[in-house]
């Protein structure tokens, strides 16, 4: 057997934010994959996995499973075309994420492969029939031989309902050795009110770690909920529409929860109906309040007192295309004050496009962006642009913005620098190796720097590299 092995191979996530997907070499013919998801944003157009970056560019001849860390699609969009190229081996995830899954794999496939119900139904069938859900903290072995045991263990990260990081456990019985690599996935901010901040692992021999806002910190709590109610109160004061765009799974849930804290302790703003305008994003709150068992302690005491965080009486829910035409043609022709949370949330398809070309023109709107926006997106350029004055382009056509912009980064559902260093320096050893993904390359240098002046004063040994 080759010391060298395990070894890493990267196909995505590694010249920008999205497309993770990574290849955990064992031996030279036995791997896993982690992750399998789609490139978005200017990210699309990069080489090495085939038109449009859809494509499964490598062999998986030597794949005995796919590992799912969480459910959004830049980790599991590409799984349609991962089936196409004839992946039929087992995948694995925790318990929530396999609840979660076979509902966003049928959009997914809508969107991105065609509108055939029947087809997605096929599909998505087919995917459930593969998939296993594991508990939290519970080793599960992948392969048993006599000169390779490899086990994994999901551990919960924070980003979203059902989120893991993976700890690869692998041994070579022949060779009395023994390696431990473990996948963030993506990490949970410190704070998030509905699930709890991830624990560092317990060792690891390889760390590769995600570093989307490897180079910022987040505002604490207490100053993102002053500045969302600020929005609310120029909402009121305008009459105006608060438009958010959103994901559907995650992001969505958290806004939910903090805006019925807001309007529960202010009666003043009661009166402000918050649409939920996007049928994905309805049915994964109503599958967050199913697994409610996975909330934090805080959402469980909020929900043992009587309230209902994710279902409050302000919460309108539209769902038909006609409903959300004529809620949209009601909030463009009246002054009615709102909060509009729809997607996608990148501003780059769905019903947000629609609020958009219909109200940027107007000053007494305003978006709300609570999450990262890839470059090549129309919420990048809104959020780069807008407070300038400047101009989108929405399906060909530019539109002026004249709405208020505004960007509220605690609210991300992604670790700050803080949370990515204390998630390797609060290990009780330090790993070998670090390596960062998931990242432009202006925040992993920025987290590398960091690591490297971090761990050398805590007297580790660790090798903090840069993928790509």
């Amino acid at each position: 057997m080759d010391a060298n092995y395990p070894r890493i191979e990267h196909h995505g996530a590694v010249q920008g934010v999205t497309g993770s997907c990574h290849q955990l070499w064992l031996t030279a013919h036995d791997s896993l994959l982690i992750d399998c998801g789609l490139f978005q944003g200017a990210e699309t157009s990069g080489k090495g996995a085939g038109r449009d970056r859809l494509m499964i560019e490598f062999d998986l001849a030597s794949v005995h499973a796919l590992v799912v860390t969480h459910v959004h699609v830049d980790h599991v969009g590409r799984l349609p075309w991962l089936m196409a190229a004839g992946f039929k081996q087992p995948i694995h995830s925790t318990e929530p994420s396999a609840l979660l899954l076979p509902a966003v794999l049928d959009d997914a496939f809508r969107v991105g492969v065609g509108p055939d119900a029947e087809l997605a139904e096929r599909y998505v069938s087919a995917v459930s029939s593969l998939l296993q859900g594991h508990a939290y903290g519970a080793w599960v072995t992948l392969l048993e031989r006599a000169d390779l045991v490899c086990r994994i263990r999901f551990q919960p990260a924070g980003h979203i309902l059902g989120s893991a990081y993976v700890e690869c456990d692998v041994r070579y019985p022949l060779e009395q050795r023994q390696r431990r690599v473990v996948f963030s996935g993506d990490l949970g901010a410190a704070g998030a009110p509905l699930l709890a901040a991830p624990v560092a692992p317990e060792s690891a021999d390889v760390v590769v770690l995600e570093s989307t806002y490897g180079n910022r910190l987040h505002e604490d709590r207490r100053i993102r909920r002053a500045r969302l109610q600020s929005v609310l109160e120029q909402a009121l004061a305008d009459g105006g529409t608060v438009i958010v765009p959103a994901f559907s799974i995650g992001r969505t849930q958290e806004l939910l929860y903090e805006l019925e804290g807001v309007m529960h302790d202010n009666s003043d703003w009661q009166r402000i109906p918050v649409i939920l305008d996007a049928p994905l994003a309805t049915r994964f709150t109503e599958l967050y309040r199913e697994l409610r068992q996975y909330w934090s302690a805080e959402a469980q005491a909020r929900y043992e007192q009587g309230r209902r965080p994710l279902g409050f009486e302000q919460l309108l829910k539209v769902e038909s295309h006609a409903q959300h035409q004529s809620m949209l043609n009601r909030l463009v022709s009246t002054r009615q004050p709102a909060v509009v949370i729809t997607g996608s949330g990148m501003c780059n398809a769905g019903r947000v496009v629609n609020y958009l070309k219909a109200m940027l023109g107007e000053p007494r709107h305003n978006v709300l962006f609570v999450g990262y926006q890839a470059k090549g997106t129309p919420g990048h350029a809104i959020q780069q642009f807008g407070p300038g004055g400047g101009y989108v382009e929405l399906d060909g056509e530019r539109y002026t913005i004249k709405a208020g912009v505004h960007s509220i980064g605690g609210y991300s559902a992604h670790a700050d620098q803080a949370g990515l260093l204390n998630f390797i320096l609060k290990m009780p050893s330090g790993p070998a190796e670090v390596r960062l993904v998931h990242g432009e390359e202006y925040a992993k240098s920025a987290l590398a720097d960091r690591l490297r002046a971090s761990t050398i004063a805590k007297g580790w040994a660790t090798r903090v590299t840069v993928a790509g």
